[in-house]
Order: structure tokens, then sequence, then C-alpha cells
């Protein structure tokens, strides 16, 4: 039994496989010619790829109890604690702050060299601000950050100890902030 088909069936068979092919068609257009991509990204942070495990550097766990299992917003600063330093950690708590609710989840880290910390506490101000000496930390992280963006940003490493983004001085609390609120988000972990 053999059924001629029709020109209207011919038509709604066209449109059946249109339906279904179109928009893989269309997907593979856009994907090899690379137009009608988004022009703008949505992180203000530098991804740091390949992501690195940071375990051999923060394996004292004297350093880090308070930071376990949190989110760590770390600043870097090798020399003595001037203006720009005491700045940084204020930007550094208020991003924090700025988090609300999810504050908890994100420790403030200060990576300093041998000089005295001492300029730099204010009390209350930095109360839970952990600081942390450690020469071959500060000098891996120089290598990890994007050698186009200045230094005196914020490495971000996450609740199981890998480097994850770098974020510029220049970057305001509030972008710094957005980058981590969506990935407090989408974290299953810390």
């Amino acid at each position: 039994m053999s059924e001629n088909l029709s020109g209207g069936g011919r038509f709604q068979i066209g449109i059946i496989a249109l339906v279904f092919f179109g928009p893989l068609i269309l997907a593979t257009w856009m994907y090899s010619t690379g137009r009608l991509q988004p022009a703008a990204r949505t992180n203000h942070g530098e991804l740091l790829l390949p992501i690195v495990a940071l375990e051999a550097f923060l394996s004292d766990p004297e350093d880090l109890k308070d930071a376990q299992r949190a989110w760590r917003l770390l600043y870097m600063n090798m020399a003595e604690c001037d203006a720009v330093c005491i700045e940084a950690l204020h930007r550094q708590r208020q991003i924090r702050l700025m988090l609300g609710k999810e504050m908890d989840r994100v420790s403030r880290l200060f990576l300093h060299g041998s000089a005295s910390t001492d300029k730099i506490s204010r009390g209350d101000e930095d109360a839970g601000l952990i600081t942390i000496n450690n020469k071959g930390l500060a000098d891996f992280l120089e290598g990890k950050r994007p050698s186009e963006i200045p230094a005196g940003g914020i490495f971000l490493i996450d609740p199981l100890d890998n480097l994850i983004m770098y974020f510029a001085p220049d970057l305001t609390p509030g972008d710094i902030t957005d980058d981590l609120k969506h990935l407090l988000e989408l974290s299953r972990i810390g």
C-alpha cells in the first residue's frame, strides 16, 4: 500500500521538519559565525584559568581556622600597609557587609609581608580579618594575577581552597558584590 503525499501533506511534513531542525541549524550557524552573541559579559572579575588548588599554601590550620568552608576574599600587600592598603582593606570589608545575610559565607584574608600589621587594626572595624604572612603564597599569587590588570586587587578563593578569580583594584565594591552574590546563589559549597 503506497500512498502518494499530496501537496498539503508535503507542506505539513516540511513545517514539522523546520520546527525540529530549524533551531538546531540556527544555533549551529550562530556558534560557527560568532554572530548574535551577547556583547557584554556578566562578571566583573577575571576568571583565573586553569583553576588551581592552594592547599599546599593554605594548609596551616591555625592561620585559617576561622575561614574554613567559606569563600575568601584575599587582599595582598607585601610592603608596609600605607593609606592605599588601609583603603583596600576597608573596601574588602564593605564588600562583605554588602552581601547582607550571605556575609557569613565569606571571610576576609590579608596576606602581608614581614611588616607589622599594627597599623591596620582599628578595633571592631577589622574584627574577623585574618592576617597571613606567607611569602610563597604571595609569589605564587603574583604569578597568577593577569599581567594586564594592576596589582592591589582582591583574589577570590572558594571553600575548597581553589583560586577562582581576581578583581582589579579599580572595581567598585558594588561590582565585586554582584559577582559574589551570583556565585553564592549558584554555589552548593560554603
